[in-house]
């Protein structure tokens, strides 16, 4: 699937304004190639500190992984990171923003992806404009991609400086792996950086880290129907780290949207 640069404009009113529309919409654009605005490359440094700017922590009593700030509208940010993140530890969330500021989070309502490893939060800031991410090609082979999130410091057990490592795709596979990873890259991947957003060299976002190289635990690796991986390809898996690719999460977010209820998580209250 071949996409073009955009961004996603959130609406609190119901889940289903949220993104069904903006999403179907660009799901339509995103089959013509004729529609594909070609965004320029940008500096390293400015695509550095345009990461920055989407990175969030998410944190409930002690720091828990990143997220990616994914829309806005209005006062109400909208952000995706991964479900094991949040299973760490139980509500309520909080999400920590590029300028330290800490703002309690809710869980989206209705909302559940399944069998892919991916969650969405909202918080609300009344005074404050964060930058939201833009999305961007579904990577392929060969493509350089940049990925960011807060590593995790086990001895004081919160969050080290912001991290941007990088490093270019080398496996896309045909069937996903269990959680939804189907995005293989160089790129070190540490602790604390689930959730973060994997970018490319124009600065959007093209998926969302979740696994890290060489695993502590070397258990056989599962594609997302439960069938297991050959052992070659296994190898190949473990030694590169992993990300769910974007487009997933736009074709999924429309037939959610339909489910959910019809109030945002703060509306609801």
């Amino acid at each position: 699937m071949i996409w073009g640069s955009w961004k996603v404009i959130a609406c609190i009113g119901s889940l289903s304004m949220l993104l069904s529309a903006d999403m179907s919409g660009c799901a339509k654009s995103a089959s013509t190639s004729s529609n594909i605005s070609h965004v320029s490359q940008i500096s390293l440094e400015e695509l550095r500190h345009q990461a920055q700017g989407i990175t969030v922590k998410v944190m409930s009593t002690e720091f828990l992984g990143s997220g990616i700030i994914l829309t806005k509208r209005g006062k109400i940010y909208t952000v995706l990171t991964n479900a094991h993140v949040l299973r760490a530890e139980k509500p309520p969330y909080r999400i920590q923003t590029v300028d330290g500021r800490i703002y309690p989070a809710n869980l989206l309502p209705g909302v559940r992806f399944g069998k892919h490893d991916l969650a969405l939060l909202q918080f609300q800031s009344m005074n404050d404009d964060y930058r939201v991410a833009a999305l961007g090609y579904s990577p392929v082979v060969g493509d350089e991609v940049f990925a960011t999130g807060f590593p995790f410091d086990q001895e004081e057990l919160t969050a080290k400086d912001f991290m941007f490592t990088t490093g270019k795709v080398l496996l896309v596979l045909q069937k996903a792996l269990d959680g939804g990873y189907q995005v293989g890259y160089t790129n070190e991947i540490a602790k604390g950086m689930s959730g973060g957003p994997l970018l490319n060299r124009r600065g959007e976002v093209v998926g969302i880290n979740g696994m890290h190289a060489y695993p502590l635990w070397d258990a056989p690796s599962v594609f997302i129907d439960g069938l297991q991986v050959d052992e070659n390809l296994h190898q190949r898996i473990n030694r590169l780290s992993w990300a769910v690719p974007m487009d997933k999460v736009v074709q999924m977010i429309p037939a959610m949207s339909n489910k959910a209820d019809k109030r945002s998580s703060y509306e609801a209250r």
